[in-house]
Order: C-alpha cells, then structure tokens, then sequence
C-alpha cells in the first residue's frame, strides 16, 4: 500500500441549527488568531462581549433556511465530493473541517487508522485563494495537530488554483449551463477580507494597497494577496465563458465589524445595479467550492431580496462547484501530480 494520505479541508460548519451549536462554531472561528487578528485578550472581549451574546441567535436563523434534512450544506456537499474522489482513488481520503466537525484532528486519525503506516499527507485546502484566515489557518492548525500527535510525516500541500486551468474549466463547466439564459449582467461576488489582511499577507510590506492598481504590477506581494487572486480568477473565468469585460463586475460580501474591508461591497452592489439598468443579474460566488451560508442564505435568499427590491426583475444565483464531474477529476488529477514539501 502507498503510504500516502490525502487530507480535504474545508472551512466548516455548525452541527446543527441550535444557538447553542451555532455559538460553539462562531467561538471557535472568530477566536482563531488568523480571523480576528488581535491579540488574544482583544480578541476574547471583542468575541465575548460584542458578537457571542448577539450573532449566533441571528446566524442560527440563517443556518434554518438553508438547512438540508441531512445535514448542513456544506457538510454534505463536502461528503459527496470526498466521497467520489475516494472511488477514484486508492490512497485513503478523509475530510476534514477547520471549524466544526469533523474536526483536522479526527481526520488525521482516520487516515492513521486506515494506514498505520502512514508515511505522507497531501492535504487539499478547498479555497482557491490565499487569505490568512483560510489556507493559512488550515495550514498552521495541520501542522500543530501532526506535532500534537508526535507524526513523523512529511506534508505537501497543494498549490493555490485560483488561476489553474483546471480550475478555471471546472467551475466554467458548473456555470455554462445558467449561462444560456437571457441575462443583463454577471456579478462575481467573492468572500470579503478586511484591508489590513491583505497588508499584513504583504511580504514586501509596500505593495498591497499601496501602490496604484497594486493588483496589475508584477510583485512577489501577489503570491499572498487574495485581492489580485480573485481579480486573476475572474479574468480567467469570464474569458472562458466569453463574457465581455462591460458585462461583468467583481464585488465583495460577508464583511464584519466596522475596518475598512475590501470594495465594493456585494450587497451595495445588488441595490445600486437595477438603477444602472441591470433587470436580469446572475451571481456566481468563486471563492466558495461548496454551497454554504454565504451563498445560499446571503446571495440566494437575503442578496435576491435586496436586488427585487431595488427594482431588479430576475435574479440567479449559479451553484458552486459542489460535486460536478469535471471538479472531482481535477482534484484525482491534483492527487496524482507531484508538489513540493514543506
């Protein structure tokens, strides 16, 4: 047997839609040192005292709308790919979440108990864009567990793919069919991130932010910057897709707290397009590979309100890639290419 494991990650989910479950999930994500990036005793005030006693009744909410009778969305999406891509393969796959469960710790423990012999983990972020409260959180916490449990292990990671064209075909491939409809305007609304992310991800601590279109000057600040990643993703797509450059636009959702984040922000964007005579708007969310809260709740259901609302006339939302065929032979082609370790 080949002593190699291959480890998905993705972000994560409540177990269930209760308060108490749902306030046990935001703990742990909004205490990561990589989302909230205060020291920790900032950090505990800002989370104890300001959001725990308001938001998990509010998310918990939100999380019943969306939820399946199998399960959290994203959970279940995230089965099914790893699900199909272990039938593709002979190396053990396991799943594992950053928050939530399963946990990276009980993933790792699948994998050692599927191959006592575990010699290799090649571990699979499922975001294609770097941001410090993604990859590199999962990357840090990957690490921490394989100390924690004394492994003697090399880890490879795959590379980012916001623009590898395997990607790019698979989520093109996802989105052609609601692209045959009649439609005024393609948004591409990607996860938000505060601006003094993207500052402190700066390795030349002069770029990002700071120079004019900082995003289209070559600098070695683009291999850690979300904000040039996503706009690369979005050029690639939508030339895949042959949509002209006056038919799409980029924005940004989900942000939290009152620090300047990245703009504009999708939900301005959404009451402002009916005005500038966008009736009939598809959305698509590429920094998501699996349908979750951000897009069936904030998109799908509130960010179709707002666009009704404002005057739009017709709304469509495309699905994330979940388990397309062409996304689950990409990630069996990444399992079978050589990368380098850490």
């Amino acid at each position: 047997m080949n002593n190699r494991g291959i480890l998905l990650v993705n972000l994560g989910s409540p177990d269930s839609t209760s308060v108490k479950d749902v306030r046990k999930y935001l703990h742990q994500f909004l205490m990561d040192k990589h989302v909230i990036d205060t020291p920790y005793l900032v950090r505990k005030m800002i989370v104890g005292a300001f959001i725990l006693p308001f938001r998990p009744r509010r998310s918990a909410e939100a999380y019943r709308k969306i939820w399946w009778e199998n399960g959290s969305p994203l959970i279940v999406n995230s089965q099914k790919v790893h699900r199909l891509l272990q039938e593709k393969l002979d190396e053990p796959v396991e799943l594992a979440m950053r928050y939530g469960n399963p946990s990276i710790l009980q993933g790792m423990h699948n994998l050692l108990k599927n191959n006592p012999k575990l010699a290799e983990i090649f571990l699979i972020p499922l975001y294609p864009h770097y941001a410090m409260a993604t990859v590199e959180s999962v990357l840090v916490e990957v690490k921490k567990t394989i100390t924690k449990l004394n492994l003697k292990i090399d880890l490879n990671v795959q590379p980012l793919y916001y623009d590898n064209p395997d990607y790019i075909q698979a989520l093109a491939a996802s989105a052609k069919a609601y692209l045959n409809r009649e439609f005024d305007h393609l948004l591409l609304s990607y996860h938000g991130l505060p601006e003094r992310h993207l500052k402190k991800s700066d390795p030349t601590g002069q770029h990002c932010l700071i120079k004019e279109n900082c995003c289209e000057i070559s600098s070695i600040a683009h291999n850690t910057c979300y904000r040039h990643q996503v706009f690369r993703t979005a050029d690639l797509l939508t030339k895949e897709l042959n949509i002209p450059r006056n038919k799409y636009s980029i924005s940004f959702q989900s942000r939290l707290g009152k620090d300047p984040w990245l703009k504009p922000f999708t939900d301005e964007e959404l009451r402002s397009l009916p005005a500038k005579g966008v009736k009939k708007l598809l959305v698509i969310c590429p920094a998501f590979v699996s349908d979750c809260l951000e897009t069936l709740e904030e998109i799908e259901i509130a960010g179709k309100k707002l666009f009704l609302e404002a005057g739009g006339k017709e709304f469509q939302m495309i699905p994330c890639m979940n388990d397309h065929p062409l996304w689950i032979d990409t990630l069996q082609k990444w399992c079978s290419e050589p990368v380098e370790l850490l």
